[in-house]
């Protein structure tokens, strides 16, 4: 009896060894990674900053491409044994099979083996079957013609009224065993990568010379060479009903090969060559057409996620001004400009309205406002939205002489209004509407862009291509993940973090950020890392995984303001204790710390890698890894588009950038 289950381990071995190949990797570094992954439920974060002994110093990237590779190969492995147990329940199962079936790497191949075999409604070739016509179907794979017509006299009884129908239905039978041939299938698969043209029509009912997709009411292209976001842009014309799209190759020149295939033996007859081509055009060409633009779509989306993920991953990184006083003003003409003042926390102290551009035009007065919001309550810096009015609005601001020195920044807006209407926002500002919310929403993306980012969904901020028509799951996931690496990337202050930016925090989640902050509230601020521990259901395992990257300023044990794990303080405080000085004071002394010989901490539990990474941090504890705020000066004189002379250089603004150009 064939044994239809793989040994577990040979899985994983295997399975080692196609990520290794596929990523250039060493098997050893592939197998501690999903060691780490797996049987340790760690994070990718953790991994990639205190595991770097286990992993060969691998980064984030490299980390998550493992566990997204792996999580494919089990899911392979998991239709694998399905398509194992149906052959096998259907006595169909043959060693030469089983063998196919466990050495294929592909979802396509394995579907291919499977698709004879696989349950399906009623065609017309189980029709035909049921008339008893199979052994005709096969005389036409061996006989000729004239043969084949002689013989279909015999098959002519019942509901097979002439000798031209039971041939058809023979026909109709050859037509799907071609069809379900996986030779044949890869003859067709193959000449689709190589020379598929992918075009395009207009649906005369919906075509606009002003439309979006008037470009490819006439459009053809090889697939192969075609870039995404124009691939991306035919689909979505496609669902919009404005576009059809078809894939296809030469069909006369691909049935031509496949009967080349069927008669190199010499056999040829008219209806072998008559199925064959209904098995291309009916069940063929519909099937790998539909596979093949799957394949296309799939790596467009890839390729428009990580351009969302790089656009994303810059703009929560971008420059925090940090704990400053703000007034923010979200700017408008007819409703005028939504002022609110933060103090350094964050918090809104005051909001008003003033109204300095049309139609009202209270120059003076919204001038003479902002210099007394100014004065009153020591602001440091002013953000303003770069929505509509903002040009104007920042002429006004720049207009006014501080007796105070004021920093102005122009800050983007993309998100503001979703955030503003938002469940977080409404839970935040209860008491105020939703223009209030916005504008400080705009003031906290100039203090810290990554704590206030967070609460939007990276969908609404305004960044990558195409972000609605991608693979809505594949897109959460990796843009949760380019989340969670910023935030680690940068730690989080425990007193101070929001709900929403612990729950990005490595191994803490949604459940425990909620019972971080309530312990918080209820017990005042953290003292110590180890003060996690009381919060309720935040165990060793989470404390392991999130220690690291939280940090509490003014805690009495130092090191709990570095990125210093607690399970290396020992060995921070060894370094110490041998350079005869107490670990507060050798915080920051580079001229001591240059001089350590790490070998000499190694342990069988601490590499030297980690030594090194602990002098590292020893050295320049907790150093926010994003640039400072600068201030942005655009061309006072350049106001709208007649401003603009050819040959001028202009300082400007990247906002967004997409495969085929930057905004």
């Amino acid at each position: 009896m064939l044994s239809s289950h793989y040994n577990i381990d040979n899985i994983m071995e295997k399975n080692i060894t196609i990520i290794s190949q596929n990523l250039s990797l060493n098997k050893w570094q592939v197998e501690n990674t999903l060691k780490l992954l797996i049987e340790q439920s760690a994070t990718v974060p953790f991994i990639s900053r205190y595991r770097k002994e286990a992993t060969g110093e691998l980064d984030e990237v490299v980390i998550e491409n493992i566990r997204v590779l792996y999580s494919k190969l089990v899911e392979l492995d998991k239709r694998r044994q399905y398509v194992i147990g149906i052959i096998t329940e259907q006595g169909a199962m043959t060693s030469q099979m089983l063998e196919s079936i466990n050495s294929v790497d592909s979802i396509e191949l394995l579907e291919d083996i499977f698709l004879p075999y696989k349950p399906k409604r009623r065609t017309r070739a189980t029709v035909a079957r049921e008339l008893g016509l199979e052994p005709l179907a096969k005389s036409i794979f061996m006989k000729s013609a004239p043969e084949i017509e002689s013989q279909a006299i015999r098959f002519v009884k019942g509901d097979v009224k002439s000798t031209e129908s039971a041939i058809q239905g023979a026909m109709d039978i050859v037509a799907e065993l071609v069809s379900e041939n996986t030779i044949i299938r890869s003859i067709v698969r193959d000449a689709f990568k190589r020379s598929a043209i992918i075009s395009s029509v207009g649906v005369k009912s919906k075509m606009s010379s002003d439309s979006k997709f008037a470009n490819y009411y006439e459009f053809s292209e090889s697939l192969k060479r075609i870039s995404a976001n124009r691939l991306l842009a035919l689909f979505r014309g496609e669902r919009e009903g404005e576009l059809k799209v078809k894939v296809a190759i030469d069909a006369d020149t691909i049935v031509d090969r496949l009967k080349g295939f069927y008669n190199k033996n010499g056999n040829h007859n008219k209806y072998k060559d008559l199925a064959i081509a209904d098995s291309y055009k009916r069940l063929i060409y519909p099937s790998i057409e539909t596979e093949i633009r799957g394949v296309y779509k799939l790596q467009a989306d890839e390729s428009a996620i990580k351009i969302f993920s790089s656009n994303l991953k810059q703009l929560l990184l971008a420059a925090p001004l940090g704990g400053k006083r703000i007034l923010a003003i979200d700017p408008g003409f007819r409703s005028g400009c939504k002022v609110v003042c933060l103090d350094i926390n964050g918090d809104l102290i005051h909001n008003e309205n003033i109204y300095p551009h049309e139609p009202q035009k209270e120059w003076a007065l919204a001038q003479k406002k902002l210099s007394t919001l100014v004065e009153s309550y020591k602001i440091d810096a002013i953000a303003i939205g770069d929505g509509t009015a903002s040009r104007e609005t920042e002429k006004l601001v720049k207009s006014i002489y501080f007796n105070r020195k004021v920093n102005v920044f122009v800050v983007s807006e993309d998100g503001a209004s979703i955030y503003s209407a938002s469940a977080v926002a409404r839970e935040e500002f209860a008491d105020y509407d939703v223009t209030v919310r916005g504008s400080v929403s705009i003031g906290r993306r100039l203090q810290d862009p990554l704590a206030e980012l967070v609460k939007i969904d990276p969908k609404s901020l305004g960044v990558g291509e195409y972000q609605h028509d991608v693979d809505q799951t594949k897109l959460k996931e990796t843009l949760n993940f380019v989340v969670e690496s910023c935030v680690n990337k940068v730690g989080v202050n425990l007193n101070t973090a929001s709900y929403h930016i612990l729950t990005h925090v490595s191994g803490i989640g949604a459940t425990l950020a909620k019972n971080i902050t309530k312990y918080r509230t209820e017990n005042g601020e953290f003292t110590s890392r180890k003060e996690l521990l009381k919060v309720p259901r935040l165990g060793q395992k989470v404390f392991e995984q999130a220690a690291g990257f939280l940090r509490i300023p003014n805690a009495k044990e130092q090191l709990d303001n570095s990125a210093v794990h607690p399970e290396s303080y020992h060995t921070a405080k060894a370094i110490a204790k041998d350079l005869g000085i107490d670990i507060s004071s050798l915080i920051g002394r580079e001229d001591l710390l240059s001089k350590v010989d790490p070998k000499i901490y190694v342990t069988p539990t601490v590499g030297e890698i980690t030594v090194r990474d602990i002098l590292k941090e020893l050295t320049k504890p907790s150093i926010d890894p994003r640039q400072a705020a600068t201030v942005f000066e655009f061309a006072s004189d350049v106001q709208t588009i007649d401003d603009l002379t050819i040959g001028r250089v202009l300082n400007g603004i990247v906002s967004n950038i997409t495969s085929f150009g930057a905004f």
